[in-house]
This record gives structure tokens, sequence and C-alpha cells, in this order.
């Protein structure tokens, strides 16, 4: 059984900084391509960061240079460090695992960007 279980959202001020961390399990962590996503209130789910099995990344444009996503392949873990935080960034932060046509998402952690 595959699950995402993601961790370290929160509130934070503008310009603070969080950490959030994705553990999977019940796939073959290396070979997948692992992402994250957000969705504000009333708006479409967003692709943030991704993390390929070669080792490169993609980041949106809005995160990038404040958003850095890594992967621990050992402990099945991948992890999206965000500085410089911004009132925008308010979102549903989502942990995903994508190879071939299977697909996974977590249930999602709340980062709140407020002071």
């Amino acid at each position: 059984q595959v699950q995402l279980v993601e961790s370290g959202g929160g509130l934070v001020q503008p310009g603070g900084s969080l950490r959030l961390s994705c553990a999977a399990s019940g796939i073959i962590f290396s070979i997948n391509i692992m992402g994250w996503y957000r969705q504000a209130p009333g708006k479409q789910r967003e692709r943030v960061a991704l993390s390929f099995r070669g080792g490169s990344t993609n980041y949106a444009d809005s995160v990038k240079g404040r958003f850095t996503i890594s992967r621990d392949n050992a402990k099945n873990m991948v992890y999206l460090q965000m500085n410089s935080l911004k009132p925008e960034d308010t979102a549903v932060y989502y942990c995903n695992s994508l190879f071939g046509t299977e697909e996974y998402w977590g249930q999602g952690t709340q980062v709140t960007v407020s002071s």
C-alpha cells in the first residue's frame, strides 16, 4: 500500500522559512519523480517543484530562488525548504509521486504566511 505523509506545515510570518517533509512507503522511491504541489483557496492545484531520479530539479517561476526541493533515497524522504515566504505562498501543500502512469498524493499540509 502506497503512502505519502507530509509534515512541517504551519503558520509563519512573511519573510520566514519552513521545511516540509514527505515520507514515502510502498513505492520504489529512487526511480520515481517526486514533487510538491499546492492549492490555495479558490484556485487550482499547481506544481511547485519536482525532483527527478537523475538528480535534476524543476521549479515554478513563482518560487525559483526561494524554494529548494531535495530527496533522500535511502530514507524515502523528499523535502521542500521554503525561504522568504510570502502571503501568496499560503496554500495546502501536497507531496506527489509519479512513475509512468502510477501517481500518488499525500493528504496535504497547510502552510499559512501571515503577520
